[in-house]
């Protein structure tokens, strides 16, 4: 169908739009007769209608959610007859921000309250005293959390508090979602993406970026694969259990890439789940308060009962009368939380006071649900044609004379041998890629099981028939027993696929040698590498390991390009613009 712009309609006084929202539709509209006088001479409602006016998307993400949620927005978008233009937010310079009219924002929050990866140049220069003024700018921010975390979606709370002190106008308030954030951003999206009902078919040769293709599966409708491999890697004698998995893919239609990562969704272990029925004094067939199931049932699918929640630490707290847990709780000392729950779990704190009796309506209420795990994959779809690999550490320890465990990791390790099933999804993460130039240098740092992503890049390179070097740093504790994928690492070298391999088993010698010291030692040379266009890559350990290996690598890039300090910044802020410096880190 369509109308000519004589015929664009008007907002109607009850439209169910805030006043902001109105402001924006009133200019988008006004925006189709400035497109029209442009050469964009009619406008179609059809289904297949073409976009209109601009809307900026921006995403900031370490895993590739953000990223899922914004390309979301822009499909919106496009249906509803806007030009989404998406970007990272790093992508962005201040003067292109200042131009815009428009924004949403998706942003997620890494670590301890910090910006992802490819947002701190973006956040840097917004809260510069040389970020430009925003008063032409309405916004939206959406930003992705966990509330376990004490500074919970602090990213987005961040970007949404300065872009209104640059002058910009919020057009709807910001949102928050924790874990479970898909019906929370599908409203926001539908808030923040107003239906116009019109789309324009302009002059400007503007494409529509390709969607991408989902199977249906994800993390409330996961695909119930057969684990076909369920091995230990590690040595016998070694302090870690690290294990191969392979699932089957089967007929799921699910496709995916090397470097993105496989969500599993576990149920809570057996004899746990009978450990919290006797401490509730309930049985497992009672039906669970607020729940449509049995209480057994609730604790092994639903509710997260391993990690405690904050809610529960609050909750347990003035019950259970021990000093020092009120201390902290009361103090509000992160730190000192921390080193006070270390090794404990949940079940630990309900069982601080035997006698306190619990009710369990209450209890409940104080949990989360039970999330899915994500883990790196380690395999390349093309060696490994309908399968999933999977390398995992099976955390065991013991507190209280009682043995913890991982939740997901030791329910695949105990739970799920060979034949059975678990349910999975993919979780893309377009940003951790093998080199697009096959001729180009490739190193990775991946300590332990940090090397899972890069077994399956090295896989990719082979089976691209990529020509350009692959140098792999790798280490762990020690050699005999912790050096996993030995005979395949060996495969790679004896072929000439992988050019280089530095190792560090920081255990095997009195002193402990771990990747970066690798990295320095081999400074001259991994600077030329990157000089040449290498791509630098890092997956494994965030608290200490991901933040010695970057100050290595700014020591090295400036020592050995002769720079500067603030010079050896730049050209790392380079690197992470093109995608040559990327991180999966966790």
């Amino acid at each position: 169908m369509t109308n000519t712009a004589s015929n664009l309609p008007h907002i109607p006084e009850d439209a169910p739009f805030s006043t902001e929202q109105k402001n924006w539709l009133g200019g988008f509209l006004s925006g189709l007769q400035t497109l029209q006088a442009m050469g964009a001479t009619t406008i179609d409602t059809s289904p297949n209608a073409g976009p209109a006016q601009p809307l900026d998307i921006l995403y900031g993400t370490q895993t590739g959610t953000s990223e899922t949620i914004a390309e979301e927005a822009a499909e919106k978008a496009r249906a509803k007859g806007f030009i989404p233009r998406l970007a990272e937010m790093d992508e962005v310079e201040m003067d292109q921000l200042a131009a815009m009219e428009n924004l949403l924002v998706v942003v997620s929050t890494y670590g301890e309250g910090e910006m992802p990866d490819n947002a701190h140049m973006f956040w840097e220069a917004l809260t510069a005293s040389t970020a430009p003024r925003l008063e032409n700018l309405n916004y939206g921010v959406l930003a992705l959390g966990d509330t376990s975390y004490e500074h919970f979606c602090q990213a987005g709370k961040l970007v949404d508090t300065r872009l209104e002190q640059l002058g910009a106008k919020r057009m709807l308030d910001r949102v928050d979602c924790d874990l479970d954030y898909e019906d929370a951003a599908e409203a926001w999206l539908d808030q923040a993406i107003p239906d116009t009902g019109n789309a324009v078919v302009a002059n400007d040769g503007d494409a529509a970026p390709s969607s991408t293709k989902k199977s249906g599966w994800g993390r409330k409708n996961p695909f119930m694969s057969t684990m076909v491999e369920n091995r230990v890697l590690s040595g016998a004698k070694s302090a870690k259990e690290i294990r191969h998995i392979a699932f089957n893919l089967g007929d799921s239609g699910m496709t995916y890439e090397a470097g993105d990562a496989l969500g599993v969704m576990p149920l809570n272990a057996p004899d746990l789940v009978d450990k919290w029925l006797t401490r509730l004094g309930a049985v497992a067939a009672t039906e669970a308060p607020g729940f449509d199931a049995p209480l057994g049932e609730v604790l092994t699918r639903r509710l997260e009962i391993m990690t405690p929640s904050r809610d529960l630490i609050r909750a347990i707290e003035p019950l259970v009368k021990d000093d020092e847990l009120s201390h902290v709780v009361t103090n509000g000392d992160k730190e000192a939380l921390d080193h006070y729950m270390w090794g404990k779990d949940a079940l630990d704190l309900l069982n601080m006071n035997p006698d306190v009796t619990l009710d369990v309506g209450e209890v409940l209420g104080w949990l989360k649900p039970l999330q899915h795990r994500a883990y790196s994959i380690s395999s390349s779809p093309k060696a490994h044609e309908g399968e999933v690999h999977l390398t995992v550490a099976a955390v065991r320890w013991m507190y209280d004379q009682r043995q913890h465990r991982g939740v997901c990791s030791t329910w695949m390790a105990d739970h799920v041998p060979e034949g059975a099933q678990a349910g999975i999804f993919m979780s893309p993460n377009k940003s951790f890629r093998v080199p697009e130039d096959d001729a180009a240098p490739m190193i990775m740092v991946g300590p332990g099981t940090g090397l899972a992503p890069f077994r399956a890049f090295l896989e990719e390179r082979r089976e691209r028939g990529a020509t350009g070097p692959n140098w792999l740093f790798f280490g762990d504790q020690h050699r005999a027993t912790d050096f996993i994928y030995e005979d395949e690492i060996a495969g790679f070298s004896e072929s000439g696929l992988l050019t280089r391999l530095d190792l560090a088993f920081s255990r095997d010698q009195a002193e402990k040698i771990y990747v970066q010291n690798r990295m320095v030692e081999n400074g001259k040379e991994l600077f030329s590498q990157l000089d040449a266009g290498g791509s630098f890559y890092v997956c494994g350990d965030a608290t200490r390991m991901a933040k010695d290996v970057d100050a290595a690598l700014h020591a090295i890039v400036a020592e050995h390009g002769g720079l500067s300090e603030d010079a050896a910044v730049d050209y790392v802020n380079k690197m992470k613009l093109e995608k040559r410096y990327v991180r999966d880190v966790y």
